[in-house]
C-alpha cells in the first residue's frame, strides 16, 4: 500500500512545473488593463485580478494629456466628456487670467469609470480574462512560478505577476518600492447647473495654492464639475480648509455634492526597485507619476503597456522606464522645487507667451517635461530660482 501511495503522489503534477497563466495582473485600472491588453495581444495567457467590479468609480481628476490620449486612442474609443482649449490660472483665488489654445485642444477630460471600463473591454477583446471581486492577499514566488493568493483562499499561478494595485497595494510592498514624495488629494464631484455647463465647457481652472507645492483644479465633465486640491501629506486639516475655501470662492458652495473622496499619491525614490524576480510593478504601484502636476495616467498607460509587451523579458521593461520615464520625473522634481519656492513667479511665467507655449505643448504631448526644462527660457527661469 505504501508503495502504491508513493507512486500516486509522485505522479501528481507540481505547481512549479506549469503555471496556469503566463501573466497574472493585479489591479484593473489603466496600468493593469493596458498591461493585460498588451500581454494578451503578445500571445500570453493573461488573467486580471480586480478587487472591485467594472465600471467602478475612482478618485481622479480624469485629465488626459496628449501622451495619454495618444496611447489610449490606439486601443480604445476614448469616452471624452470634454475637450479643453482654454485654461484659467489663479494665484490662491486672485490674479486671474485665461490662456487659450493656439490650435487643437490640449486636454481631454474623462470619468474614470468610463475610461477604465473601456480599457476593460479592450483587454477582454485582446484575449485576457478579467476576474472581478477578487481581493489579493499575498504574492509568493520560487524559481519556476509566482503564486497569487486571494482572500477566499484561491491561488492563481503565473509565470509573471504585473502589479498594478496602487502605491499602498500588496505588490508594491512585495517588490519593496519606496517613496520620496507623498501628497494628499481631496476632491468633490458637484452637480453642474446649466449655467455652470455653459461657463465651463471647454475650459479648466488651475489655482496655485497657499501652501508650498499645492494647487487646485476645476475640471468640467458635462453634468458634473470635478473640483479638487492637492498638497503634501501630513496637512490634512489645511488641505480640507483649502478645498472648502476654494469651492466657496468659486461660488459652488450651494451645488449638490454627487460624491467626495480623497486619495494619496506617492512618487518613487529614484533608486526604488521596479521588480523582484517574477514580479514587476507599474503605474501607481511603482510610484510612477510626474512630481509637479502629479499626473499619473500617462505613466500608468505607458508603464503598463511596456510591462505587458515585455512579459517574457522583464529586464527590458526596467530599462525602458529608466530611459524614458525617469528623466521626465527628474525634470518634474526640479519644477516642483521651483514652484514650491516661488509660486507667484510660476504664475507670472504662465502669463508670458514662452511659459504658456511650454505648458501647452507639454499638455498636448508634443514636449516632454525633460525636454521642456532644457529650453533656454525655462533654464533661465530655473536658474533664477537657484539664485
Amino acid at each position: 500500500m505504501r508503495t502504491s501511495v508513493h507512486n500516486f503522489v509522485a505522479r501528481l503534477p507540481l505547481v512549479s512545473e506549469q503555471p496556469a497563466w503566463d501573466v497574472a495582473v493585479v489591479g484593473g485600472g489603466p496600468a493593469g488593463l493596458s498591461a493585460a491588453r498588451a500581454a494578451a495581444a503578445a500571445g500570453a495567457r493573461t488573467i486580471v485580478l480586480e478587487r472591485a467590479e467594472h465600471p467602478r468609480y475612482k478618485t481622479c481628476g480624469g485629465g488626459l494629456i496628449g501622451t495619454s490620449l495618444s496611447y489610449a486612442s490606439a486601443h480604445i474609443d476614448v469616452p471624452a466628456r470634454d475637450r479643453i482649449s482654454a485654461l484659467t490660472f489663479t494665484r490662491d483665488g486672485r490674479r486671474s487670467f485665461t490662456r487659450r489654445a493656439s490650435g487643437r485642444p490640449f486636454l481631454t477630460l474623462v470619468r474614470r469609470d468610463d475610461f477604465d471600463h473601456a480599457w476593460y473591454s479592450a483587454a477582454v477583446a485582446a484575449g485576457a480574462v478579467v476576474r472581478q471581486n477578487s481581493q489579493v492577499r499575498s504574492v509568493e514566488q520560487n524559481d519556476d512560478v509566482a503564486t497569487v493568493t486571494l482572500a477566499g483562499g484561491d491561488q492563481i499561478t503565473a509565470g509573471v505577476v504585473i502589479g498594478a494595485d496602487g502605491s499602498a497595494g500588496i505588490t508594491s510592498r512585495y517588490v519593496g518600492v519606496t517613496f520620496e514624495q507623498q501628497d494628499l488629494g481631496l476632491e468633490v464631484e458637484l452637480a453642474a447647473t446649466p449655467a455652470d455647463r455653459a461657463a465651463w465647457q471647454g475650459r479648466v481652472l488651475l489655482d496655485w495654492g497657499p501652501f508650498p507645492g499645492s494647487y487646485g483644479w476645476v475640471f468640467p465633465k458635462e453634468d458634473e464639475l470635478t473640483v479638487g486640491v492637492i498638497m503634501a501629506k501630513g496637512h490634512g486639516a489645511a488641505t480640507k480648509e483649502y478645498l472648502n475655501d476654494f469651492v466657496s470662492r468659486l461660488g459652488f458652495a450651494d451645488r449638490p455634492v454627487v460624491r467626495d473622496s480623497g486619495h494619496l499619491t506617492r512618487c518613487r525614490h529614484p533608486d526604488a526597485p521596479l521588480r523582484r524576480g517574477r514580479v514587476v510593478v507599474v503605474g501607481d504601484a511603482a510610484g510612477l507619476l510626474e512630481p509637479w502636476t502629479r499626473e499619473g495616467i500617462s505613466y500608468a498607460l505607458r508603464s503598463g503597456s511596456w510591462a505587458g509587451a515585455a512579459w517574457n523579458d522583464l529586464s527590458s521593461y526596467e530599462h525602458r522606464v529608466a530611459a524614458e520615464l525617469v528623466p521626465e520625473m527628474t525634470a518634474g522634481r526640479r519644477l516642483l522645487n521651483a514652484f514650491s519656492r516661488l509660486p507667484g513667479v510660476v504664475h507670472l511665467a504662465m502669463a508670458t507667451p514662452l511659459g504658456w507655449r511650454a505648458f501647452e505643448t507639454f499638455c498636448r504631448g508634443d514636449l516632454s517635461m525633460a525636454h521642456a526644462i532644457r529650453r533656454p527660457g525655462v533654464r533661465a527661469l530655473l536658474a533664477l530660482f537657484r539664485a
